[in-house]
């Protein structure tokens, strides 16, 4: 098959992502060519148009809020890059969401937060920060969502150490917003004695910061 110009660019290793993103915003009416690139079976293209439209995600969301529903069926993609991409640029379409597309995605993006996958649950932790940030009415449903954390199975007990790390640092993006601390603060609160060293300082630095 043979690749335009703009495809066979991101197709090289080295080629810039950023400014390619960049040239994309710049110009929306390359967006199809992107898109078209997920669909290729070069690694380095598919992956290199999931980077981009990462980037976009987060520098022009607006651009990318009309294939909403085309990320939120990312979310079950079996290839995991592709996963974690949706879930990356969701969190951020979540700023121009006018049509609160997330509030009745919300069950399916946290799903995965209880487990199996480390990985997958932090990427989600990770952008529910941002999703609080713009959409405040939903913190009380997130804040929820972080507290399964503490029950959920991962691979293994250390996985969930990380993930309970992860809520820290993520919660603390937007924890004066949460109407009702106390739960979440009990949960921090217990993981000064958790036995993974960067968790356990992330609550220490936390209750300091907080009281």
């Amino acid at each position: 098959m043979t690749y335009s110009k703009l495809l066979q660019e991101i197709s090289k290793k080295d080629s810039d992502k950023e400014a390619i993103a960049a040239k994309v915003i710049d110009k929306p009416e390359l967006l199809p060519e992107i898109f078209e690139g997920l669909n290729a079976d070069q690694a380095n293209l598919k992956y290199g148009c999931d980077k981009i439209l990462r980037l976009i995600s987060e520098q022009a969301p607006a651009l990318l809020y009309s294939k909403f529903d085309f990320f939120a069926d990312n979310l079950n993609s079996e290839n995991n890059f592709f996963k974690w991409g949706a879930i990356h640029i969701l969190a951020n379409l979540a700023a121009v969401d006018s049509e609160n597309k997330f509030g009745r995605l919300f069950d399916r993006y946290f799903a995965p937060i209880s487990g199996p996958v480390l990985v997958t649950a932090a990427n989600i932790i990770k952008g529910a920060a941002q999703i609080a940030q713009v959409k405040p009415e939903l913190i009380a449903k997130i804040v929820q969502a972080f507290l399964q954390v503490e029950t959920a199975k991962y691979q293994n007990a250390e996985c969930r150490n990380i993930a309970l790390g992860q809520v820290i640092k993520s919660v603390e993006k937007f924890f004066g917003q949460i109407q009702d601390k106390e739960p979440m603060l009990a949960l921090i609160k217990k993981q000064l004695k958790n036995s993974r060293p960067a968790t356990k300082k992330a609550a220490e630095n936390f209750m300091k910061k907080k009281t």
